[in-house]
């Protein structure tokens, strides 16, 4: 294996070849000439604004129309509250996968399930997982617990006062609880705990938040509770943040995957050995096999978690379904087992302990987006947890899939075949 100090030495050869050294330290000098135009109007899709941001760029007409067509620019009113100096949108192919049965608590049936996503393969990945899955007789899916969580964080003079801040929080959490419901009529602060760091403290709370996924509406709570807590607190804090990194909010973090931060779903199925062959190509044993070894792959790269693509299956929902997708980060942890039972057949199981989702709110309300999640029957009020237990047997589908692959060598060829567009999709 080559040293560090020859790949560097490697790379550094490779970018002089095309510049002098001279010549990059003069790209990196800084520049005395003026700023370009501020962008103008912030969230208004006014035609004037949305003219003054296109004067901007030096681009063609045909990559103008790609962005905003007329059709587009006359709808552009639809997209005021989810985005600022909006120029148009991007059209993402959508692809339905399944039909996906899933026996849940609040996610029953046969489901298709739009993924938006620009990776050929994916979805005829997850309709594979998604057939096998159903011909066995379905999934059990099923939400464990949720809960959306805020950590802010006090500063306070020392280490006494940290402690003595902590015993009136504690002492006080109804008045805490109070601040925060009169922010929403649909969320509670249902559990307060703390991490004391020297002089910080550092509050855990943690919220239900209806049917919307609830980010937004955590910090607001939050903000109240922290100002309330500034108001009236007997060791009064030096100052505070509202959200102070201890949360897992985008990104994957080891305190979110012991807890919960959106909803916890574990879904399992058993696959009778024939019909692993028959769909999967491939046996139960050896995957049982791969599995064993990838986990001791996961371990070894620091993993938090152990699976395969979770993240696939969350970033094409996500974007078909008006979630934010840069919960993906956190969302896609989780744990994917594979045992081979007494008789010889599969039994396998996802967990996903922090899927962030929402049916209200947000990115939810645009058209799209809410057609998306209409064809799974679970736009509006009442249908966030059937949507997480969607998203965790559509995440055991993805693993079934991309495991039988790599097990019965058709990986890299299902890649080669659709991702290079050298054939159809098989009909099997």
């Amino acid at each position: 294996m080559a040293s560090s100090e020859d790949r560097i030495g490697k790379f550094l050869r490779r970018l002089l070849q095309r510049r002098s050294a001279l010549e990059i330290v003069q790209s990196l000098a800084r520049e005395e000439r003026p700023i370009r135009p501020r962008i103008p109007g912030g969230s208004s899709v006014a035609r004037e604004d949305v003219e003054g941001r296109w004067s901007l760029l030096d681009i063609g007409a045909s990559s103008r129309r790609a962005l905003m067509n007329r059709e587009q620019g006359e709808n552009l009113t639809f997209y005021q509250q989810n985005i600022e100096n909006c120029i148009g949108t991007v059209k993402v192919p959508v692809g339905l996968a399944g039909p996906l049965r899933i026996r849940g608590m609040f996610a029953s049936g046969d489901y298709y399930i739009p993924l938006a996503t620009t990776e050929a393969a994916l979805v005829a990945s997850y309709s594979r997982g998604a057939r096998a899955i159903s011909e066995a007789g379905g999934c059990v899916s099923i939400l464990l617990h949720e809960g959306m969580r805020r950590t802010p964080a006090f500063a306070l003079r020392t280490l006494i006062d940290a402690g003595l801040f902590a015993v009136w929080c504690v002492e006080h959490c109804e008045e805490l609880r109070a601040a925060a419901a009169r922010t929403t009529r649909h969320g509670d602060l249902i559990d307060i705990g703390m991490a004391v760091e020297g002089n910080h403290v550092y509050l855990i709370l943690d919220y239900t938040t209806g049917d919307a996924s609830g980010q937004n509406m955590v910090t607001i709570a939050t903000e109240a509770v922290c100002k309330h807590i500034m108001e009236h607190a007997t060791i009064r804090p030096e100052s505070f943040f509202v959200e102070a990194n201890l949360s897992g909010d985008k990104k994957a973090t080891a305190h979110s995957f012991v807890t919960v931060r959106g909803k916890k779903v574990s879904a399992e199925v058993t696959l009778p050995a024939d019909l692993v062959a028959a769909r999967l190509h491939t046996t139960p044993r050896e995957l049982e096999r791969y599995w064993k070894m990838s986990a001791i792959g996961a371990i070894q790269s620091g993993s938090i978690g152990v699976q395969g693509h979770f993240a696939n299956a969350l970033a094409a929902l996500y974007i078909a379904c008006g979630q934010d997708p840069a919960c993906v980060a956190e969302s896609a942890v989780g744990v994917t087992r594979f045992d081979v039972n007494d008789n010889g057949d599969l039994y396998a199981c996802v967990t996903l302990p922090s899927i962030v989702v929402g049916t209200v709110g947000g990115g939810t309300v645009l058209p799209s987006q809410h057609a998306c999640l209409e064809i799974m029957g679970l736009a509006g009020k009442g249908k966030a947890q059937a949507l997480a237990e969607v998203c965790g047997a559509l995440a055991l589908a993805g693993e079934l899939s991309i495991t039988a692959a790599l097990c019965s060598g058709d990986f890299t060829h299902a890649h080669h075949k659709l991702a290079r567009g050298n054939g159809a999709l098989a009909r099997d």
